[in-house]
């Protein structure tokens, strides 16, 4: 378990489900996601996954435990280049309050000190505004521009529906 401020960033338990349901059922959560709202079952199916692996973090109010987002974490060329790729999502009603960035520096640290990581990475839309915020007050630097590199969903005719991404790296030095 990692503590902040106003956190705990934890492994997901398996009855975690209802606070997810809460925000992965909301069609806003996917403007920039992959996939549409979930049902209650999906919810229930997903935090008795991901309370099975480690590449999801729960994070959690301190004063009531509330699940309010998660922080994903996946190896990407870890036995090389010892590379990890970061995403958050958060429930809407606790946008712009400094959680995302609270939690995600959190991983970010434990990544670098425990895991041995030289780099993270991650991938945003241009579009997604909040996103790269939250990254860049984490000390991440924008690295790039992928042209049309992630399929967001299908068009009515179910032609894939491509989106640029910006990259954005940090590097273990960079934590001070």
């Amino acid at each position: 378990m990692i503590f902040t401020e106003r956190l705990n960033v934890r492994p997901f338990l398996e009855n975690d489900y209802q606070d997810l349901y809460e925000y992965l059922s909301l069609e806003e959560t996917y403007r920039f996601e992959r996939g549409e709202p979930i049902s209650f079952d999906k919810a229930k199916e997903f935090a008795r996954e991901w309370a099975k692996g480690k590449n999801f973090w729960a994070a959690t109010l301190k004063e009531n435990n509330k699940l309010i987002g998660h922080v994903s974490l996946f190896p990407e060329r870890p036995e090389v280049f010892k590379t990890w790729q970061i995403g958050y999502i958060f429930n809407p009603a606790y946008h712009n309050k400094g959680y995302a960035t609270e939690a995600s520096l959190a991983v970010i640290k434990y990544v670098f000190y425990n895991m041995g990581a030289h780099r993270v990475v991650a991938y945003c839309s241009p579009d997604n505004i909040p996103s790269w915020k939250v990254l860049e007050k984490c000390g991440m630097k924008r690295e790039g521009l992928l042209r049309k590199d992630f399929i967001l969903n299908e068009d009515k005719n179910g032609r894939p529906i491509w989106l640029d991404s910006y990259v954005y790296g940090i590097l273990a030095e960079d934590i001070t």
